[in-house]
C-alpha cells in the first residue's frame, strides 16, 4: 500500500499516511483531519518546514497560485505523478497567495516553481511548468 507524510495543522505532529483507503486521513495524535487530497499534501506556513525536515522521503513542492495560468495547466501533471510516485516521494502543493511566508522562505521569484528537498536540504529547483515527460525525467534525476 502506498504512503506519504503530512504534518498536522492542529498539533504539528508528522504523520505517516496510508493512501488509497476509504478513510479520511487523520492525525494519529490529536485526530484532526490531515491536509491531503489524493496523494498531494497541502503545504502551509505552519507545516512546510517541518515536513521538509522530518520526511524520510524526498519532498517535491509545487509553489503555485490560483490566478496563474501555467500553474493551473501544470496541476494535472503534478497530481498524476503524485499517484505514480506515492511511497517514494512526498508531493506538496503550496499556494503562494495563502502562504506568503513559506513562499518567501523558499525564495520563490516566479510561479510555478518546483523545489525538491532530500534530508531537509534543497537539491533541485525548476521554474515554469513542465510537460509530463520532462517532469518525470527531471523528478527521476533529482529525487533518487
Amino acid at each position: 500500500m502506498s504512503q506519504t507524510y503530512a504534518v498536522c495543522e492542529k498539533c504539528g505532529r508528522t504523520n505517516r499516511v496510508q493512501l488509497n483507503t476509504d478513510k479520511a486521513p487523520i492525525c494519529g495524535s490529536c485526530k484532526a483531519e490531515l491536509p491531503i487530497h489524493g496523494a498531494v499534501v497541502e503545504g502551509s506556513n505552519f507545516s512546510l518546514q517541518t515536513l521538509i525536515k522530518k520526511s524520510p522521503l524526498p519532498v517535491v513542492v509545487d509553489v503555485w497560485a490560483p490566478w496563474c495560468g501555467p500553474c493551473r495547466s501544470f496541476a494535472p501533471t503534478f497530481e498524476s505523478l503524485s499517484t505514480a510516485y506515492a511511497g517514494k516521494v512526498v508531493f506538496v502543493k503550496l499556494n503562494s497567495d495563502e502562504n506568503q511566508q513559506a513562499a518567501g522562505q523558499l525564495q520563490v521569484r516566479g510561479i510555478p516553481t518546483i523545489v525538491v528537498f532530500k534530508n531537509g536540504s534543497e537539491v533541485a529547483r525548476q521554474s515554469g511548468a513542465m510537460p509530463s515527460e520532462m517532469f518525470t525525467k527531471w523528478l527521476d534525476e533529482k529525487s533518487s
